[in-house]
Order: structure tokens, then sequence, then C-alpha cells
């Protein structure tokens, strides 16, 4: 009788971790384009300090802990494997997203970052993993949304937003299908060891494009720091890599047509961020693009 009830609870017990892992991923990777708009708005340098010292404090936590469990450093292989991918995932990727919200919504940052899976196909049938009828439709339709988005009014009147906004999930995409097949550590050790490194090649970009730390900083900007860096970048990225171990890539995917609808309404709820029917019908078409990717992948692996 005990083993029949603890055998029937295991699933519910899974059921729940699966539905509060995805809720962590997709309300908190969600808010952290807020985040960011907050630290920046508390003086904070988006280079240095909202993006560069964040991951070097979050991987540096996350390495010692591994460590102390006892998981294997990365060898020398792993770690240049794992500095390109940080100079292409967070480097380039989560840096360019930072700059471009000195000029662009929270909102539009998240429906731009939404076109990385379009990106991954794309890289991805260079590579030789040819996509299918369904996949190759979701990046058509993808890509309409990224135009449209680009030529509208308001990526329009801020060029440097604009450009940042389609290098960082190339960027993105690009570094997740690189690492594809890489020889690299296990995935927590990987984690740390990455947003070490590129947490010091962002504070060296900083310190090059000549950011400074200063006393003038809020207590609103130091919290919306803290957040990024314990909730974005140590529990929420945890709870994603529990999910890529647990579950169907597909699901744990799912976030990436989910944040930005989190994104454009916290925004729009404590930021006054306003849109506009055609940035709305753009982020539509590019959200449509990704759900189609990912119900034709879901068909294929079945």
């Amino acid at each position: 009788m005990t083993s029949s009830v603890s055998t029937a609870a295991a699933p519910v017990r899974a059921g729940w971790a699966v539905a509060a892992a995805l809720a962590i991923v997709y309300v908190v990777w969600g808010s952290t384009y807020l985040g960011i708009r907050f630290a920046l708005e508390g003086g904070f340098p988006p280079l240095l300090a909202v993006s560069g010292s964040r991951f070097v404090v979050a991987g540096a936590v996350l390495f010692a802990f591994l460590r102390w469990r006892g998981v294997a450093a990365p060898t020398r292989a792993h770690w240049k494997n794992l500095a390109v991918m940080g100079a292409l995932l967070l480097l380039v990727g989560n840096g360019g997203v930072v700059l471009a919200e000195e000029t662009v919504s929270s909102g539009l940052a998240a429906v731009a970052v939404a076109s990385v899976p379009l990106w991954m196909g794309l890289f991805g049938a260079m590579r030789g993993q040819h996509p299918s009828h369904g996949e190759w439709l979701g990046i058509v339709v993808g890509f309409a949304g990224v135009v449209w988005l680009n030529a509208g009014g308001s990526l329009t009147a801020t060029p440097t937003g604009l450009v940042l906004l389609l290098i960082a999930p190339i960027a993105w995409a690009y570094g997740s299908v690189w690492s594809r097949g890489r020889e690299l550590p296990s995935p927590f050790m990987a984690a740390a060891a990455q947003m070490l490194l590129a947490g010091f090649m962002l504070m060296a970009a900083g310190l090059l494009r000549g950011e400074r730390f200063d006393s003038d900083w809020t207590v609103q900007g130091a919290l919306a720091v803290g957040y990024l860096a314990v909730f974005g970048s140590i529990i929420a990225f945890t709870a994603y890599v529990w999910l890529l171990h647990n579950v169907r890539s597909v699901l744990a995917g799912s976030y990436a047509y989910v944040n930005p609808v989190i994104a454009v309404a916290l925004g729009a709820w404590l930021a006054n961020e306003r849109f506009s029917a055609g940035e709305f019908g753009a982020m539509a078409v590019i959200l449509a693009g990704v759900v189609i990717i990912t119900l034709a992948k879901a068909r294929r692996s079945a």
C-alpha cells in the first residue's frame, strides 16, 4: 500500500517541479528586461555593472558552490570553448541588449530577442541540420515580423538600438548552435565558468568604453542589479538547466515566446511603456513564427 502511494505521488511531485521551474523561467527571465532598464536608470554603467559585475559575482558564487560539491573544474579545452560561448552569448548577446536599452524600451528589446529561435533555425540549416517544411514556414513568418519590427517608428528613430537588437540575437543564436557537439564540462559548471569569463570581458569592454563606477546611483538601481545577479543569472538559469534535463527541449524552450509577452506587460504596468499597433502586430508575427517552429520540432521528434 505504501509503495503504491509513493509511486503515484512521484509524478505529482515531478509535475509540480516542472510547473515551478517553468514559472521561474517565464517570469524571471521575462522581468530581466525591465530590471535592466531600472538598473540603467539607477545610475549603473551598462557593461561594467549591469552586465559585467553581476555575471562575475553570479559566476563566482555558482563556481565556488559547484567546486565545494565536488564538481570537476573545466579543463584547458573546456575553457577555450567556454570563452567563445561567453563572448557570443553574453558579451555580444546580453551586452548588446543592455546597451540597446539605453535608447529602446524593455518590451521592444524582449520582442527583438524573441527572434533567437529563428536565427538558430537558419544557422542550423547552414550547418546541415535541415529544417522541416513546418520549421521553414516558421522561420519565414518570424523573419517577416523581425523586418516589420525593425522598420517601425520606435526602432528606426534609434539607429544604435536598431543595430544592437539585430546583432545581439544573432550572436546568441550562433553561439548556441556553435556550442553543439563541443567539448564542455557539466551544464552547471559550464554556466558558471561562462558567466565568469564573459563577466570579465564585459567589464573590460565597459572600461574601454569609458564607463566608470560613481556614487550617483539609486537604491532602486542597486536592487535591480542584485535581482539580475541572483534571480536572473543564478536561480532562473539553474531552473532552465534543470528543465533541459527533465523535460523535452521544446517545452524548455517555450520561454522564447512567453518572455516577450511578460516583458511587454511589465513594461506597460511598471514603467509606463507604450507600444503602437504596428509594434504589437510585429510582436504577434514574430511569436507566431516561433510557435510554428516549436510545434514543427515537436511533431518531428514525436
